[in-house]
C-alpha cells in the first residue's frame, strides 16, 4: 500500500507528512497488533482510516475499532468521497481530534 496508495491516501499524506499539520507527526501504514492503520499520530493517540463505501456498516471494522480503542487510540474514519468533496472539513475534524481548538 505504501508504494501504491489510493488517490485519497495520497491526498491525505500530502497534508499530514513532514509535520505539516501544526507540527504533529503522522506515520502511514503502521502495524498495530494484527492491524495496519492508514495514518497514526502517536502524540495524539489518533488513527485516521480512509475508507471506500464498501466499509459502510462493516462488522469487521467495528471489531477492529474496538480493539484499537482498547489499545488507547481514538479513531477517525473518513470516507474517500468525503475527503474529495470536503477536504477542509475533514482537516478541521483531524485538527479537533489532535487537540486543536474547535473551528
Amino acid at each position: 500500500m505504501r508504494s501504491n496508495p489510493t488517490e485519497a491516501e495520497a491526498i491525505m499524506w500530502r497534508v499530514l507528512r513532514d509535520r505539516r499539520l501544526a507540527g504533529y507527526k503522522f506515520r502511514r501504514q503502521v502495524p498495530i497488533g494484527p492491524f495496519i492503520a492508514d495514518f497514526v499520530c502517536y502524540q495524539a493517540r489518533l488513527i485516521i482510516e480512509l475508507d471506500g463505501s464498501q466499509h459502510t456498516g462493516s462488522l469487521y471494522d467495528a471489531a477492529r475499532d474496538a480493539e484499537l480503542r482498547r489499545r488507547g487510540f481514538d479513531i477517525l474514519r473518513v470516507y474517500n468521497s468525503e475527503l474529495f468533496a470536503n477536504r477542509e472539513g475533514v482537516l478541521d475534524a483531524v485538527w479537533v481530534r489532535v487537540g486543536g481548538e474547535g473551528v
